[in-house]
């Protein structure tokens, strides 16, 4: 039992060094259980690679098989909190400028009924990464994550705003519908990366053209991008959640208004099995609720 748990930890994190976190073991324990688990089924589980395993087609069956049962088995002998303790924090990670703008108002109320939170922010290759390997309960990823070592449902869809300050709109909007995206190419843009990954993905959708324009400004925060643009520095594409207040108080307009604007679906997404602290569903269940109205 111990050798099957030990290898659905690997499974789901991908390393032997990220079970070893998820158990509380050493690492070289897990390379031990799992080379005699191998021996044991006389079958290779996992190809070691330069960075962490990948499951080999039996570790795949293997897990299919023994993966409801055991965490059917770890909810109900699993470790629990003496009555009346605190639970541990629930470690939350996601995009700083979501988590900011609409994801720690929604979870106040659970704050202020004793929910404690770790909050870490970065991008979500990096953040789904470290979920694998045990450092977060809950991750909000802007893709859906590949592969069945994590469990991902869909939270809420944002939608992007080609946007700029008043002092650029007004020639703009009157000149867009005619020229196209030509109608920018003397406008700064503000983006959030040097490879522009919002705006190009407006270009393809709105426009059907591919953008290789080069940015005046890059931030790697979409707050800084919105107080820039704000500002009159240039324009940006920017998810409606960011600047709903600006466009409301006339601080930014919206420069089209296509008919169906690029959206992108965020995802709530955990490792698989039933969790020791139980503040996590209750953070998990609230935010799927609210990402409906969102």
């Amino acid at each position: 039992m111990n050798l099957l748990r030990t290898f659905l930890a690997v499974y789901r994190s991908g390393s032997f060094t990220g079970a070893a976190r998820l158990l509380g073991l050493s690492q070289p324990t897990v390379t031990t259980q799992m080379r005699a688990l191998e021996r044991q089924s006389g079958r290779e589980l996992f190809e070691r690679l330069p960075r962490g395993v990948a499951p080999t087609p039996v570790a795949d069956g293997l897990a299919a098989r023994i993966a409801g049962p055991l965490d059917e088995l770890a909810g109900v002998a699993g470790p629990h909190a003496p009555e009346g303790a605190r639970a541990e924090p629930v470690h939350l990670a996601g995009p700083a400028e979501f988590l900011c703008s609409t994801v720690l108002p929604t979870l106040a109320p659970l704050v202020a009924e004793g929910v404690r939170l770790r909050v870490a922010t970065g991008l979500t290759d990096q953040l789904l990464d470290e979920l694998r390997a045990g450092r977060h309960d809950l991750v909000i990823a802007t893709t859906r994550p590949r592969g069945r070592t994590l469990h991902a449902v869909p939270l809420s869809d944002e939608e992007f705003v080609l946007a700029a300050a008043p002092v650029w709109a007004g020639p703009l909007r009157d000149r867009l519908p005619a020229e196209g995206p030509a109608a920018l190419r003397s406008v700064p843009l503000i983006t959030y990366a040097e490879d522009l990954p919002i705006a190009r993905r407006y270009w393809r959708h709105v426009f059907g053209r591919r953008l290789s324009w080069t940015a005046a400004v890059t931030v790697p925060d979409l707050r800084g991008v919105l107080a820039a643009v704000v500002a009159g520095a240039g324009f940006s594409v920017l998810p409606r959640y960011l600047c709903a207040d600006a466009l409301e108080s006339g601080a930014l307009v919206e420069l089209l208004a296509p008919e169906d604007p690029p959206i992108n679906t965020g995802f709530l997404v955990q490792r698989p099995g039933v969790p020791d602290n139980p503040d996590v569903a209750r953070v998990h269940d609230l935010l799927l609720g609210a990402g409906r109205s969102w």
